[in-house]
């Protein structure tokens, strides 16, 4: 089984997505990308919520941005390991979705599953090519894929960028797909305990922060990203001055 997208957008948790690259996937869903999300935990160790919930907001999230496909893998919440077990997972959805790229959580931010997530993912990408890594679904054997591009958003850390994509026009989209994990975020009536992203600082953190980084290249709000790539460039025509 095959459900061809352009871009597969991974997280550890349900809303890592959304809160790192939301603005993007709304922009390029607009220009008639496909994307499917993949979570790879159900964020079960998470202070507020609880899994029913969370599942539900997850998918409330996902119709806001209009992405094509959304699943969880289900793997072990604060205990992701790069083991052959996990990686094999991700390499069915990635064969499944045969992404032309990947964007996957930052490469060191405070939560330990999100640089964890993010080395998994990239050797997940290098096995997905290996034509005799056997994997199948439903007991059809898949066909070995290779994954273009490999593009980390920022989490927490304030890493600097070794690109930013203008989100200018899908600023309140994003804040909307963050918002509907309303068991997680900011809320005054809540009587659930207060975590750092439950805070009315990081419900504003997520407009001023894409505005700042809007502000260093430009344009009014963006995304930022890092990558492990050298990227080339067909001409200077994309480049936002």
């Amino acid at each position: 089984m095959i459900n061809k997208v352009d871009v597969l957008a991974i997280g550890a948790h349900p809303d890592d997505v959304e809160l790192g690259c939301g603005g993007t996937l709304a922009k390029i869903i607009s220009e008639g990308k496909r994307v499917a999300i993949l979570d790879l935990t159900q964020g079960e160790l998470g202070t507020r919520g609880n899994l029913e919930i969370r599942r539900e907001e997850s998918q409330k999230a996902a119709e806001i941005l209009g992405v094509k496909h959304r699943e969880n893998l289900k793997l072990k919440d604060g205990f992701l390991v790069n083991s052959e077990q996990y990686q094999l997972r991700i390499v069915e959805a990635i064969r499944k979705y045969q992404p032309e790229m990947i964007l996957c959580n930052a490469l060191d931010d405070r939560h330990p599953d999100h640089a964890k997530a993010a080395k998994l993912v990239s050797d997940a990408c290098f096995l997905s090519g290996l034509r005799k890594i056997e994997t199948s679904i439903e007991g059809d054997l898949q066909a070995a894929w290779k994954v273009k591009h490999i593009f980390h958003y920022i989490q927490w850390r304030e890493l600097k960028p070794d690109f930013v994509i203008d989100i200018t026009g899908f600023i309140d989209k994003k804040i909307e797909c963050c918002m509907a994990y309303a068991s997680q975020f900011y809320n005054p009536t809540s009587n659930e305990p207060i975590t750092p992203i439950a805070t009315k600082d990081f419900y504003e953190s997520i407009s001023y922060r894409a505005q700042n980084i809007g502000r260093q290249t430009g344009v009014e709000f963006a995304e930022g990203f890092n990558t492990a790539q050298t990227i080339a460039l067909k001409n200077f025509d994309g480049i936002v001055w």
